[in-house]
C-alpha cells in the first residue's frame, strides 16, 4: 500500500494517516475481505513506538487500544454515553453482542529498537447495508430515549478515534495494562460469558479477561485459568465457541 510505503520516508515526529472513502481491497484477518461501502470510516493510521517501552512489549495490545478507542469516540461524547456500541476481543467493534459494526488489524514492523506500527480500521458509520451503522444506533436511542442526539459524520469518528488512541497509548506507556483494562471491560462483550474450547462437544470455560500481553483468559473448572492467542483461534461469538484455527 501507499502508507506502507510512504511511512519509512517521513520525519519521525510527523503522524501519518491516510482516510479512504471508498475501499475497494480491504483486508481483514486471516486472509478475509472487508466489505467497504460509502459511509465507512475507513482509515490507516501510522505510529512508532519504542521497542523498549510498555507497549512495545504488549503489542497485542494495540489492536485492543484501536478498538477502544473507536467505542470510546462516540460514548465520551456528552449524551451519547449509553450509546450500545462496545468492542469484542480481540479486534471488533459491536452493536451490543449483536452486530458488528467494525474491525481493526495492526500491522507492525521493527526496525532497530522501533516498531513502526500501520493500524486499518473500518466503521460504519452512515452506511446501513451489509449489517447496521453508528446512526442507525443513535436514531434509534433517539426514538426509544426522546433525545435529539446528532448523527456522526465519518470524518468526525476518525479524528475523534485518533485523538482518543493518542490519550490511551500515553496512559498505557505510563502505567501498562492496568491503566486501560478497566475501560476496556466497562466496554467489552465478554464479561461473564461462557464458552466452549475446542469445539460444540469441547470443555465450558469462563472468560474471565485479558492478559498482560493482551491474550484472552478463560477459566476452567479445575484447570485455573489459561490464555487463549488470537493467532490460533478464532472466537465464534454466535456459538460461544472457541476453535483451534
Amino acid at each position: 500500500s501507499l502508507i506502507g510505503r510512504l511511512m519509512f520516508e517521513l520525519p519521525e515526529e510527523m503522524g501519518l494517516i491516510a482516510v479512504a472513502v471508498r475501499q475497494t481491497q480491504g483486508k481483514g484477518r486471516g486472509g478475509n475481505v472487508w466489505l467497504s461501502p460509502m459511509g465507512c470510516a475507513l482509515s490507516t493510521l501510522h505510529i512508532s513506538i519504542p521497542l523498549h517501552s510498555n507497549l512495545g512489549q504488549r503489542i497485542p495490545f494495540i489492536q485492543h487500544l484501536v478498538s477502544l478507542a473507536v467505542v470510546e469516540a462516540v460514548r465520551s461524547m456528552p449524551g451519547y454515553e449509553d450509546i450500545e456500541l462496545r468492542v469484542k476481543w480481540p479486534n471488533d467493534i459491536y452493536y451490543s453482542d449483536l452486530m458488528k459494526l467494525g474491525g481493526v488489524l495492526v500491522n507492525s514492523t521493527l526496525i532497530e529498537t522501533t516498531f513502526h506500527i500501520l493500524i486499518g480500521f473500518g466503521v460504519n458509520v452512515n452506511n446501513s447495508n451489509p449489517t447496521i451503522c453508528i446512526n442507525d444506533l443513535i436514531a434509534k436511542f433517539n426514538r426509544e430515549e426522546g433525545t435529539e442526539l446528532q448523527p456522526l459524520s465519518a470524518d468526525c469518528l476518525i479524528a475523534r478515534t485518533v485523538t482518543v488512541l493518542e490519550r490511551l497509548i500515553d496512559i498505557f506507556q505510563e502505567k501498562g495494562p492496568n491503566g486501560v483494562l478497566p475501560q476496556y471491560y466497562k466496554y467489552w462483550v465478554h464479561s461473564g460469558q461462557q464458552v466452549r474450547l475446542h469445539g460444540e462437544e469441547g470443555p465450558l470455560a469462563w472468560v474471565v479477561g485479558i492478559d498482560d500481553y493482551g491474550y484472552l483468559q478463560v477459566h476452567r473448572e479445575g484447570e485455573g485459568v489459561q490464555s487463549v492467542h488470537p493467532d490460533g483461534n478464532s472466537f465464534d461469538m454466535l456459538r460461544n465457541l472457541i476453535v483451534p484455527r
